[in-house]
């Protein structure tokens, strides 16, 4: 039976996305997508400013060899209006509807703004994007991003970059239990476990960058990750047990030859 993530219509075979910075080269970037075999790329336009030559314009060529769909982000952007004007270039210059809408609240913990965040996506629904909001685990919020239209939101783990992990776990199971729309945990995941156990609870994908790129082996590590990730959706497919709060015998003691008595 197929099990693809469907995102606003459309179907992938992996339920893995990857960011495209911090790599030590674009050639290990490259080797790391290879193995890894991502749904998606995130890279950003401020980033890549593809109107540059040289190094970029390389970077962008690379990407498009890939032939792996490309998740623009709107990276950087502190206000509703930044937002969409980099929404906008995006979509001219990548030739496509998919954006990650990034609007930063707080610049040392890279926290969503969750009071303008609505708004954001609101706009940019109306003006024909697939929108990917980056989001926290906040249940209000992201039932609002899903009244104003999106058809997935990518709640964090944990700040970006600090490789922590679900750090609220309570609230992350409560938001997958209560919305019925799919979520990929965006930031904040360090081991390829924690995407196993964010897969675990059900949710629909990860998206991972600065514990692939900074790892020892990336390439590795890229690999490790899209297997840790489809265990994990394995594995909530499958059912897990239920805990138990005494020992359960895996071997039956009926008709054992010794029988011992407390």
């Amino acid at each position: 039976m197929s099990d693809s993530l469907v995102l606003y219509g459309h179907t992938f075979a992996s339920r893995m996305m990857l960011g495209t910075s911090r790599y030590p080269s674009p050639s290990v970037l490259e080797a790391a997508v290879r193995l890894a075999k991502p749904a998606m790329l995130t890279a950003s336009l401020r980033r890549q400013n593809v109107s540059d030559s040289g190094s970029s314009n390389r970077f962008w060529e690379m990407l498009r060899a890939l032939d792996v769909p490309v998740l623009p982000n709107t990276a950087g952007c502190h206000s509703v209006q930044e937002v969409i004007t980099t929404a906008h270039m995006a979509r001219e210059v990548f030739a496509t509807p998919w954006i990650k809408l990034e609007l930063i609240g707080d610049d040392y913990t890279l926290q969503p703004d969750t009071l303008n965040l609505v708004e954001a996506a609101s706009r940019l629904i109306k003006d024909g994007f697939q929108v990917l909001p980056y989001c926290t685990e906040d249940l209000v919020l992201c039932q609002r991003l899903v009244d104003a239209g999106c058809q997935a939101i990518m709640p964090w783990a944990a700040p970006i970059g600090t490789g922590k992990g679900p750090i609220n776990p309570y609230a992350l199971q409560m938001l997958r239990e209560r919305l019925s729309v799919p979520m990929i945990v965006d930031a904040g995941l360090g081991r390829p476990s924690h995407a196993c156990q964010v897969m675990e609870w059900g949710f629909d994908g990860v998206l991972l960058n600065t514990a692939v790129a900074l790892a020892q082996d990336p390439v590795a590590m890229a690999g490790a990750f899209a297997s840790a990730t489809q265990a994990g959706r394995d594995a909530f497919l499958s059912g897990g047990m239920g805990e138990q709060h005494a020992a359960q015998p895996s071997t039956p003691v009926l008709g054992t030859p010794f029988w011992h008595q407390a």
